[in-house]
């Protein structure tokens, strides 16, 4: 019986296992519109929403029935999750029917006790890291620029929350160079840093802080549930606006990303969402084929993409 496979974190996959299902997107991604391999007809997926989503739904749900899957899809309302079932109640059950889950929710804790279900578990997004949405940048910046390995990638502004932990990990998995730069009270605690060695620097002053660097990401200064410290966070983030001063310490040829949903004229301008630099919308398209190419990966159906 094949054992099966979650991916929780980032770090769930090795490097070649990482490759594996960046050549799978690849490979799905050149597939002609209006002709699917429907690789995992028959089968179906549990949704499961804790938080508010946009693209992690539309991606994940147009992606499964791209592959032939059934989605299901589920909020906390209208589910037995918002009535208080405890969550290993609902995984033991979703795993009688679904072939996969994909959860996105709040604390880790939930996350993990969703794993216990008996098949395959993918973060779509928790406090502690946003694992999909990463592995799909990693995946827009080869398409740019090639290979991460030796490049400097920037993470710009809340450097404490789960895009860049995620960024964290990505920077000692593919060998490239992470710059964080924020402010001081906004950063990943000093022991997970020094977990990343010579991968990463921290820089504390805007001025000069994209020296080099090829790739500049950043995210919401304010994220979900973080809401009534709305005006602290604006204070504490004065300076980091990602614009064109900013970015003249960057290459020429840097590039912009940006997860999305974005607050313009906060975390970045909107000559920036909105110029040559930014692959924000390439991006966001490249959810649905990553994640895509993950679910077939997770559930074994690798070797019948041609």
């Amino acid at each position: 019986m094949t054992t099966k496979r979650d991916f929780l974190k980032l770090s769930d996959l090795s490097l070649s296992e990482a490759r594996e299902v960046l050549a799978l997107t690849t490979r799905l991604k050149r597939e002609p519109k209006g002709l699917r391999t429907q690789l995992l007809a028959g089968r179906a997926v549990a949704i499961v929403l804790e938080k508010a989503s946009t693209r992690t739904r539309v991606s994940f749900e147009v992606g499964c029935a791209q592959l032939g899957m059934h989605p299901v899809v589920l909020g906390v309302q209208g589910s037995q999750l918002g009535r208080g079932e405890p969550i290993r109640d609902t995984a033991r059950v979703l795993a009688r029917y679904c072939d996969a889950i994909v959860f996105r929710t709040s604390a880790s804790s939930r996350l993990v006790e969703m794993a216990t279900a008996g098949v395959p578990v993918v973060n779509a997004l928790s406090d502690d890291g946003h694992p999909v949405q990463v592995l799909c940048d990693v995946f827009t910046v080869e398409e740019y620029l090639g290979p991460l390995a030796g490049k400097r990638i920037a993470f710009v502004g809340d450097c404490a929350n789960n895009m860049a932990r995620s960024w964290l990990e990505a920077a000692s998995i593919f060998d490239f160079h992470l710059v964080l730069a924020g402010p001081r009270s906004h950063m990943i605690p000093l022991d997970e840093i020094v977990r990343a060695g010579s991968h990463v620097t921290v820089v504390h002053e805007p001025a000069g802080a994209l020296a080099g660097c090829d790739v500049v990401n950043t995210d919401v200064w304010t994220s979900m549930g973080q809401e009534a410290d709305s005006d602290v966070r604006t204070s504490a983030f004065a300076g980091w606006t990602v614009d064109a001063a900013l970015l003249r310490a960057a290459k020429p040829e840097a590039i912009v990303l940006h997860c999305l949903p974005a607050h313009r004229g906060e975390e970045l301008d909107d000559a920036t969402i909105e110029g040559p630099r930014s692959r924000v919308w390439d991006q966001a398209e490249n959810r649905l084929h990553v994640q895509k190419a993950l679910l077939v990966w997770l559930l074994g159906a690798k070797d019948r993409v041609v």
